[in-house]
């Protein structure tokens, strides 16, 4: 076992290392960065000092969080008021978001990362024919970003996991996620590392330059909703039906501001990687992070995975990585996993939660299309060795009766070594034979990279998956997609029947010769029998020194773009602002800025702002990207109108509903607004990234005091903010809203700014004040 430390702003902290792979290893360990892991002592001291001045019982959240402070002896700790100043142990980043937050640490002009870091190729490959031609096609789409990414992290000492590699948080659980962990990661399904005891938050880019700048990293003191398991899971019912069941119990705003923590004696029944699967989808509830408490599955898929140290070290600190007996939770939800049914939630939201056995009659009552059209499994959430065994399962019945499916399917691998694993052991060829296309080892479909050709933009049609997200328009840009979310195996089985009417618990298959049969009850290994395969080395580990590298930004490029600093508080009020749209009804992360085709834009700021709210819904007109202008009186484009008042130096603001900013961790929903001229956005209330990337961009998120008040704001009024002079935390600010018939009238509006991030607003953003820090 070897020590060694690592800087960390002014003091240092001391890590343990040990190889991500033991000798049984197939591949060399070059393929793999060190896997640097916390001292449980050093855990165990800090969580220590905490309980004595807490002088209560911590939940196993409160422990990793607490045990990961600054300063454990003098951090004020309430929850959900307090901000922690933090020391997370690691970042993670996947391409999209890794161009933004690398382009950002260049700005900052620091010289290495100071914490173990990793970029991850996963977002940019586009789903077309098939694994190996879209994973060839995409190299060559991408090259120059990936060269970028590539030769940053040479330069920065960011390990680079190469186009084909699999899917970050896939990555992560295989490889860097370990019990006590806290890990940050530029993706909001960073929190999939929850099944493996760890505390995974997924953040924005500047949240990540932070940590690797080794600064302090700040997060309001969650709340922590238990969910408590009894019984044991069975039959067709999959973990993925815990966390439905979940969402349709907390809807997409009940998680805001808290961690799920797991416990009680059904948690024994569910796979380690099913574990992970309920707390990556915890991101759609709003939850900070999902975690569950060391047990033996966690123990078996560390050994499984090559890091049989690091599971005798749990092992041996097992008290600190499961709750205190007697903690209190903020919230308990009780699930008695033996009576739990197969659930599928949408369409068009992940919290509209139905047993498998209602939704054809809801769907028939609701006009929702009942054919399938395509079902599609993998992704993030659920793409292990056991999904995919699962899943094969199903192929072979249908096989045996004649049968493939009558939609069509398509198979993501989470991982290189799963792909391989599955091809070796057979899985890959039941799926395929069946009907299944298997793509490359990326997100795909589940993020809109999916060149879908079977149907018309406009055709309404269903579509079934086994990801985590089902916004309009989210997986193939077409509004009129019907998406459901589900289990592998409840989406092969609706796959092979093709319609939502099909309850594989109750109803029959017709085979081709007229025999009716059912489905026998998915089964599967939790783990291969023989070892994971490991596949092709796709890692590039940084070297030692960096410093004599050069990463090109090409001043011609529209993929990247080096960034230019915002502008500073001009310390005045913000008088006149413009209402540049006011938003109807939901607004998540992709509606203010569309992944999909955008993807390629996400490393140059000023082409990817040419998608800003062109989701959203315009309440003037309830129309799409169609605002008024209210220079020239004319209707355009939401980002040709805000270029528009740039250009004319008129400052805007965005009016919107309930938990804006839902869903994704892309900071580019901030950035873009800051760089096209706002100032502001007013809402009812917030989802957590994205207040705090907005935060971090100089920009206000505020919430009106009276959500009423949302109604007397009108789309050609007139906003000032005033109170800025003594901008305080704690103390609400005001607006003047002047309307268009000469009348005004004053509404208050909150924030949750702290001393800290007042300054960023001052400064102009969070990287602007961490560079005047520097001098």
């Amino acid at each position: 076992m070897l020590t060694y430390f690592l800087a960390l702003g002014q003091g240092a902290r001391r890590f343990h290392v040990a190889a991500a792979l033991n000798a049984k290893a197939k591949v060399s360990m070059s393929r793999f960065e060190p896997n640097s892991y916390i001292n449980y002592d050093m855990l165990r001291s800090n969580i220590d000092i905490v309980r004595k001045r807490l002088n209560r019982p911590l939940t196993l959240s409160e422990k990793i969080v607490y045990g990961h402070l600054d300063d454990p002896a003098g951090q004020e700790i309430v929850r959900g008021r307090t901000y922690l100043r933090l020391r997370p142990d690691r970042v993670a980043m996947q391409d999209a978001t890794a161009q933004m937050a690398m382009l950002q640490f260049i700005s900052s002009g620091l010289p290495k990362v100071a914490v173990p870091s990793t970029i991850h190729c996963d977002h940019l490959i586009e789903a077309q024919i098939g694994g190996a031609q879209d994973l060839q096609r995409a190299k060559e789409v991408n090259h120059e970003v990936y060269n970028f990414l590539a030769s940053a992290g040479a330069k920065y000492g960011v390990g680079f996991w190469k186009p084909g590699s699999g899917i970050i948080h896939q990555i992560i659980l295989e490889n860097y996620a370990y019990p006590g962990v806290m890990l940050i990661g530029t993706d909001s399904h960073t929190p999939n590392g929850g099944g493996l005891g760890c505390i995974c938050i997924g953040v924005g880019g500047a949240d990540a330059v932070d940590v690797m700048a080794g600064i302090p990293w700040e997060l309001k003191c969650p709340n922590v909703i238990g969910v408590k398991l009894t019984g044991t899971l069975s039959g067709w019912t999959s973990p993925k039906d815990v966390i439905l069941k979940v969402a349709g119990i907390l809807t997409v705003k009940g998680g805001t501001g808290a961690i799920v923590e797991y416990h009680g004696p059904g948690v024994d029944s569910i796979s380690c990687t099913g574990m992970a699967t309920i707390c990556n989808m915890g991101a759609e509830i709003g939850a900070t992070t999902s975690v569950f408490p060391f047990n033996h599955r966690m123990k078996t898929y560390l050994e499984k995975t090559g890091r049989g140290e690091i599971a005798a070290l749990a092992n041996e600190n097992q008290d600190l990585l499961v709750p205190d007996s007697g903690c209190h939770y903020d919230q308990i939800i009780e699930i008695n996993l033996s009576e739990l049914k197969p659930h599928i939630n949408g369409p068009f939201t992940p919290d509209l939660a139905h047993p498998v056995s209602d939704i054809g009659s809801v769907a028939e009552k609701n006009g929702w299309p009942l054919d399938v059209k395509v079902g599609l499994i993998g992704s993030c959430t659920n793409s292990s060795y056991e999904d995919m065994g699962r899943a094969a399962s199903l192929a072979k019945q249908a096989l045996d009766k004649g049968l493939k499916c009558k939609a069509q399917f398509t198979v993501t691998p989470g991982s290189e070594q799963i792909r391989a694993t599955i091809e070796r052991d057979g899985y890959a060829k039941l799926l395929r034979d069946v009907g299944g296309v298997v793509l490359a080892n990326a997100c795909g479909p589940c993020i809109g990279q999916w060149d879908r050709r079977d149907v018309k933009k406009g055709e309404k049609n269903t579509i079934v998956t086994s990801f985590n997200r089902n916004f309009t328009a989210r997986n193939d840009a077409n509004p009129a997609t019907h998406a459901f979310v589900t289990s592998p195996e409840i989406v092969t089985a609706l796959a092979i029947a093709g319609t939502l009417k099909f309850n594989p618990e109750t109803d029959f298959l017709t085979a081709p010769n007229g025999e009716k049969f059912k489905l026998v009850p998915p089964t599967g290994d939790e783990l291969p029998a023989r070892d994971f395969d490991p596949g092709q080395d796709t890692y590039q580990h940084p070297p030692p020194d960096g410093s004599g590298l050069k990463v090109d930004v090409n001043p011609q490029s529209n993929r990247l773009q080096l960034l230019e600093p915002f502008d500073r508080w001009s310390g005045n009020d913000l008088e006149d602002l413009r209402v540049l749209i006011k938003v109807k009804g939901k607004c998540t992360t992709d509606h203010i800025s569309a992944a999909g085709p955008w993807l390629k834009f996400r490393g140059h700021l000023d082409n990817i702002s040419n998608n800003l709210l062109i989701g959203a819904v315009n309440i003037e007109n309830d129309a799409v990207n169609k605002i008024r202008n209210l220079l020239t009186g004319e209707f355009g484009g939401v980002p040709d109108v805000a270029r528009h008042y740039k250009k004319h130096n008129v400052s805007w603001v965005v009016v919107g509903d309930e938990n804006y900013g839902e869903g994704s961790s892309r900071e580019h929903a901030a950035l873009e607004p800051r760089h096209l001229g706002g100032r502001a956005i007013i809402v009812k209330s917030f989802a957590r990234i994205h207040e705090t990337n907005l935060k971090k961009q100089g920009l206000l998120p505020l919430t009106f005091s009276n959500p009423a008040d949302y109604d007397k704001i009108r789309p050609d009024d007139k906003i000032s903010i005033v109170g800025l002079k003594s901008f305080a935390p704690g103390k609400p600010l005001k607006a003047v809203i002047k309307h268009s018939d000469g009348s005004s009238e004053t509404i208050e509006l909150n924030h949750t700014f702290n001393e800290t991030q007042i300054e960023w607003f001052q400064a102009g953003s969070a990287l602007n004040r961490m560079k005047a820090l520097q001098k």
